[in-house]
């Protein structure tokens, strides 16, 4: 029988009995991830069949994303107040209840793209609750010196199923269908939330952080932005992201309809180039998993930043699966590195009773930027990019050579610009002092609560 969490907080749990029970949330994400993935592949080749438009795709991927950036306060500090667990399980229902109302507009012939753009973001509004709630969780769970360790792992979750997902979506496609692919993702979802219910995660203990953000739902849902804008180190390091986020998702929006459109609609190509991508950051995430990310966190960070921009220029460069697939397996491998090693400098610099709320605001910050070019790739691509790039267009004779003047072109452009930027981004972190050296300017947050009882009262 599970005990309350309040009962359970007193049982002592070794370093090795708590990696384990994180390893069984891991393999728990992993079945609702793998479903989820495959839902989105089946969709993204109905999505672009129906519209042939780089635009609704884009759509359907900036209602995926803008409620969790828009909600995420708000979300943070409920996070802060409730049982963790409890908000992962019942945030993952609520998403799923989007795919169900998917599911059966479909069945009944009534599916249409701008459903899945309301379906999306109320799946995306929930979702908003799992980011931080999940973050927080990993620090109650995961001793600190395995805080990278515990990031690589839940890549490697996320990643092998971006392996396999693509490969099984297509092969189901053409024996069960759209309807049976989701309901497959409906299954993996029961046995993610099953997982979650039998495995304990405690409730964090209140620190001075905590007491000092305790008020109304307003004070509590801007408290991480001051938490924030207090520590200069956390601020320019979240700038950084900003600007990453914003640039690189003007192509990253777009690999799906570039691919299609420079391979005649290639199911199997765009799979191939997926899952290439996939195995890159399973083994990154191996890496991580096994080796923890560099000693100094930020150089996993500013470093990764550079490489994954020269990364998406090669993949604007490429025409065919052999540049594809090598340069999306570079840029996916760089990833886990680059996430696990900032989500470690995060979760030691910051208590864990108030990390829903900063880690709520340091998404919106980190991320506000990406639905906006979401918002606008899309058009850019079907009303600038691509008419531009046509024969004796105004880009084609700089970039036409290099790249070429067929349907996709002009997409390509853009991952070429926008990783030429990106790295620029990460070089520009390692000009910064705050920045280059926020873990040394930043005491952990365990310091600071020794420091807290030593002191006498």
């Amino acid at each position: 029988m599970i005990q309350p969490e309040e009962k359970q907080a007193n049982i002592p749990k070794t370093g090795s009995t708590k990696m384990l029970a994180f390893t069984i949330v891991c393999v728990g994400q992993f079945f609702s991830l793998l479903g989820t993935a495959m839902t989105g592949f089946a969709l993204a080749i109905w999505a672009w069949e129906v519209t042939g438009q780089a635009t609704a795709l884009a759509l359907v991927g900036f209602f995926s994303f803008a409620p969790i950036v828009l909600v995420g306060p708000v979300a943070g500090a409920l996070v802060d107040r409730w049982n963790r667990k409890l908000t992962m399980m019942l945030s993952d229902l609520a998403a799923g209840a989007s795919t169900v109302a998917v599911l059966l507009l479909y069945v009944t012939g009534n599916l249409q793209i701008w459903h899945l753009f309301v379906t999306n973001m109320a799946a995306a509004a929930f979702q908003a609750f799992h980011f931080p709630a999940y973050s927080a969780a990993v620090t109650t769970m995961v001793p600190k010196q395995h805080y990278g360790r515990a990031s690589g792992m839940l890549s490697l979750a996320q990643n092998v199923s971006g392996v396999f997902a693509p490969m099984t979506a297509a092969l189901l496609l053409g024996i069960i269908g759209i309807s049976g692919v989701m309901t497959v993702d409906l299954v993996t979802l029961l046995v993610a939330v099953s997982i979650l219910l039998f495995v304990r995660i405690p409730q964090p203990s209140v620190t001075e952080a905590g007491r000092k953000g305790r008020g109304s739902i307003w004070k509590e849902s801007v408290y991480g932005f001051r938490y924030i804008s207090e520590r200069r180190s956390l601020l320019g390091l979240l700038l950084v992201f900003f600007c990453f986020n914003l640039i690189t998702n003007f192509s990253f929006t777009l690999v799906t309809p570039m691919i299609l459109a420079r391979t005649g609609n290639s199911a199997v190509t765009l799979g191939s180039v997926m899952s290439a991508s996939g195995i890159g950051g399973v083994i990154g995430s191996l890496a991580m998993s096994v080796w923890g990310g560099p000693k100094r966190k930020i150089q996993g960070v500013l470093f990764s930043l550079i490489v994954v921009g020269v990364a998406t220029t090669f993949l604007g460069f490429g025409n065919s699966i052999f540049t594809w697939v090598p340069a999306g397996f570079s840029l996916m491998f760089l990833v886990p590195i680059l996430n696990g090693s900032s989500q470690a400098i995060w979760q030691a610099k910051v208590a864990p009773d108030v990390q829903g709320r900063v880690f709520s605001a340091r998404l919106l910050i980190a991320q506000v930027g990406a639905p906006i070019s979401m918002l606008l790739a899309g058009p850019l691509a079907d009303r600038v990019f691509e008419p531009a790039m046509v024969s004796n267009g105004s880009l084609a004779t700089v970039f036409g050579p290099f790249i070429g003047t067929e349907a996709g072109s002009g997409m390509a452009v853009m991952f070429v610009i926008t990783g030429v930027l990106a790295a620029l981004t990460g070089l520009a972190g390692y000009s910064i002092h705050a920045i280059r050296n926020a873990e040394d300017i930043l005491p952990d947050h365990d310091a600071l609560t020794t420091t807290a009882k030593k002191t006498p009262t």
